[in-house]
């Protein structure tokens, strides 16, 4: 018994030498979990873990995966912290701000009830207020005065306001002070923005102006970048603010072909103060402050500038606290009425400027302390540059400036469509003439059009136009007008000009947030890249934003442009798409369709009604849009041309553009009569159905598909004639965890079987919450990223034992992941599967 004692304490305590430390920490970052073959092997391959015991080794790699798991839940923890610190400290003084306010309108309150209540207290009142006047305006008071007493103080001379060095410091200076009490005073009656709660999640404290002129918006939140850094990319306006054209004149694109674009003249003032903070300051200069004047320049308007800028103070955990104002008056009187309310809201103020440059900052933070990865062997800041270039060509064509060599071209009598041409833009391409001479597209024309938009999700819209391109695309026109990126596309035959099956959406990245998502749209018949060489395949570089039922009430866009299949990066883009505006949208607005889905049929013993996008309680619920909806869409299209074929083509680009708008009005309609179900319907409609179409075929295709790319049998108990039922069952019951995800920029799950749930710890009505990158670890998401271009194009993919996380951060380990692509009963790609095998928690 004492040697068995002895023998067990030899086994539960071994010191392990250096040399035996170092081959087990190079295989660990090998494989964090090799099983028991690979184990063995490293002990005949190193001699120093001869005398270890297998299973010992074993204890070691358990020990050191909880170890990891520990540092990085550490490391975690500590940086929440320091957020929440710092979060902490700003909600303090925001929380002090608000208190002063306060105190302000108690004072100003008995001020008034006491001026009003009698005559006798008229002078103390007077000089009650003079006081209230100088503390929350910060100037110069001359008088000072205390009850009945009055000091008079002779102030200097106030210094020269021109175009001199000394005029031009006065008013930078009266900016600073004006922009001070702004950020974080009581100079301005700060409400917060509906629908932005501060939280350690949230972007920021994001609030609106109430009762002053103009329009404002202030935001304050935490950066994780040095202040010298975040002055540095504030200052340069067109590498965050899309609608920014230069910085010589601040020139603001229009949003719309309804309302000419803005421009502004700005003194700029930079400053360090006392306790370090860093301030950026702007205002425009024109004679009403004194100052020097520029004159207008047409076709914009001129909009004023009030005191606005960035403070920038470094946060005591590390980065940067920021407060950003933006304070302007953009003469909404220029506009027609009905898009008057987008230049009269303080809200769209905050979302287009405001709220934009903490998520730029943001998203750059995150992308130096993070590994980010991309597909296609793009950097992150790569791909902001053609997310970037897809808006601006958009905004460019959209505005049609003389200053960028766009004129418009005579109507042909009726002007619902605006048809501009730029003769200046020469886009080149490599095909050729039968004769050998080469083809060079001399000119860019552009067909635009604005309309208006009642009771639809614009969410929803513009997610269906994402999805349903052959609903109002053209396939042959895309391949047409596509040529110009094309290498020898002309000497291909005629035949394979359109016909096009179908599209395939291939996942590019994402911004942080997530607010905005880049993919490659591939619209053809090519099933590899051979085929692509060969130009059987169209390529789009597809940009879309605020189409998550979340954002409603923002604006969403999908902006895209035909590619080469080279896709490189200074390739020429002629962007085209829909941006949609809400005029006076709700915040809280319902997805307009009612649907089924699987989950439901599986979770209860009834079907669970949802609505996409909102989630009821125990269970959910269907609901409808009950309040109406205005948004203006804009549409605009470019076409490349050769000089001799303008006429030809505007007339085309004119056809095409009305088609487009019948189409979308067509879509519009269905989506917004489908807001009108009452809840009723969707209930009686959850009781009489049985079980889900999705429900009855989405096993049989994971299994079809399962057999097509495998050349095997996904379960061998199930045939080609095994009802649907007994199908659903068996993948239900399946030893290895079967997981579905959408084919989508950012995909998220809507199936897995029970094992799928038990390994995610959740169940299928939360799993739509869960998305694909947040169950792999890190090795997973590089195996993943490598991976999905051959699932997408080969159908299949096999991926390496790695570690998953569940929903509850649990850590579970796989052996092995396959992948393959879900073909519906059309041919048309569903969805992606995973599945997971010999997983185990650990």
């Amino acid at each position: 018994m004492v040697a068995s004692a002895a023998a067990m304490d030899a086994s539960k305590y071994v010191r392990y030498t250096p040399e035996q430390v170092e081959a087990l920490e190079r295989l660990y970052y090998e494989c964090p979990k090799p099983s028991s073959l690979r184990r063995q092997q490293l002990v005949r391959e190193c001699p120093a873990l001869a005398n270890v015991d297998p299973k010992q080794i074993k204890v070691w790699f358990q020990n050191r995966r909880c170890r990891e798991k520990q540092r990085k839940e550490s490391s975690r923890l500590q940086a929440l912290n320091r957020k929440l610190t710092a979060m902490n400290k700003l909600l303090m003084e925001e929380n002090d701000r608000l208190q002063k306010q306060v105190s302000q309108l108690v004072f100003d309150n008995g001020c008034y009830r006491h001026h009003h209540g009698g005559g006798g207290g008229a002078p103390q009142v007077a000089a009650g207020m003079r006081r209230a006047h100088h503390a929350t305006d910060t100037s110069c008071e001359s008088v000072v005065t205390s009850g009945h007493h009055q000091h008079n103080v002779v102030q200097p001379p106030p210094p020269p306001r021109d175009a001199s060095p000394a005029g031009l410091m006065s008013i930078a200076e009266e900016t600073l002070t004006e922009f001070l009490s702004k950020a974080t005073g009581t100079a301005v009656e700060w409400v917060q923005m509906p629908g932005m709660k501060p939280g350690p999640d949230s972007i920021g404290i994001i609030a609106i102006s109430h009762g002053c002129a103009g329009v404002a918006a202030r935001a304050c939140g935490l950066v994780g970048m040095e202040p010298a850094k975040v002055a540095e990319i504030l200052k340069d306006r067109p590498l965050w603010l899309r609608d920014c054209r230069s910085m010589d004149v601040v020139n603001l694109y229009a949003p719309t072909t309804l309302a000419p674009a803005r421009d502004f003249w700005l003194l700029r003032y930079t400053s360090i103060l006392d306790d370090g903070s860093l301030v950026v300051c702007e205002r425009s200069l024109s004679s009403k402050q004194g100052g020097p004047s520029m004159p207008l320049v047409q076709p914009f308007i001129r909009g004023e500038m009030l005191p606005s800028g960035f403070l920038i103070r470094p946060s005591d955990g590390g980065g940067s606290v920021i407060h950003i104002v933006d304070h302007m008056d953009v003469e909404p009187w220029s506009v027609p009425e009905v898009v008057r309310p987008l230049y009269e809201s303080s809200a769209m103020v905050a979302q287009k400027i405001s709220m934009a440059a903490l998520r730029y900052l943001r998203q750059v933070a995150h992308e130096d302390t993070h590994s980010v990865i991309t597909g296609w062997g793009r950097q992150p800041a790569a791909l902001r540059a053609l997310s970037q270039k897809l808006t601006r060509g958009f905004n460019e064509a959209l505005n049609g400036l003389a200053d960028d060599g766009w004129s418009v071209i005579e109507s042909d009598g009726i002007d619902d469509v605006c048809i501009s041409v730029n003769s200046s833009k020469v886009i080149g391409c490599n095909a050729t003439f039968s004769s050998g001479l080469p083809i060079v597209n001399t000119g860019v024309l552009c067909a635009k059009a604005s309309m208006l938009l009642q009771d639809v999700s614009s969410p929803s819209l513009l997610q269906f136009l994402r999805e349903h391109r052959s609903q109002w695309a053209d396939s042959n026109l895309d391949a047409f007008f596509a040529s110009a990126m094309k290498p020898n596309f002309c000497n291909l035959p005629m035949s394979r000009l359109g016909g096009f099956s179908g599209q395939v959406i291939l996942p590019l990245a994402h911004t942080f947030e997530p607010e905005e998502f880049l993919e490659v749209i591939k619209l053809g018949n090519a099933s590899n890249y051979q085929d692509t060489l060969v130009h059987r395949d169209l390529f789009l570089l597809q940009m879309y934003n605020g189409v998550e039922e979340s954002s409603a009430g923002t604006c969403s866009e999908l902006i895209f442009a035909p590619i080469d299949a080279s896709f490189s990066d200074d390739s020429p883009l002629l962007p085209s798409g829909f941006r949609i505006i809400p005029i006076d949208s709700p915040l809280d607005t319902s997805s307009p369709n009612c649907t089924l889905d699987l989950a439901s049929t599986l979770e209860a013993a009834t079907p669970r009604s949802r609505i996409s996008g909102v989630n009821g309680g125990g269970g959910g619920g269907c609901a409808a849009a009950a309040t109406s909806s205005k948004a203006v869409m804009t549409i605009a299209f470019q076409f490349a041309f050769d000089g001799h074929l303008q006429d030809s083509v505007a007339a085309m680009a004119r056809q095409y553009m009305r088609s487009i708008i019948s189409s979308v009005q067509r879509i519009a309609v269905a989506l917004s009569s489908s807001r009108l179900v009452p809840p009723g319907a969707c209930a009686a409609a959850a009781q009489l159905a049985p079980a889900t179409p999705e429900a009855v075929t989405l096993p049989r295709w994971i299994c079809q598909s399962y057999r097509f790319h495998f050349g095997a049998e996904l379960i061998k108990s199930v045939d080609a004639n095994s009802s649907s039922e007994s199908i659903l069952k068996a993948v239900w019951h399946h030893p290895s965890a079967i997981l579905c995800c959408s084919l989508k920029a950012m995909p998220v799950f809507t199936f897995a079987n029970q094992s799928g749930l038990d390994m995610l710890e959740t169940t299928l009505v939360a799993l739509q919450d869960m998305t694909l990158e947040k169950v792999f670890d890190d090795q997973g998401r590089k195996n993943l990223c490598t991976e999905l271009p051959n699932i997408m194009e080969q159908g299949m993919a096999c991926m390496e034992g790695a570690v998953c996380v569940s929903s509850v951060g649990r850590a579970a380990s796989y052996e092995k992941a396959v992948a393959w692509k879900v073909v519906d009963g059309d041919g048309g790609a569903h969805c992606i599967c995973f599945m997971f095998i010999n997983w185990t928690f650990l």
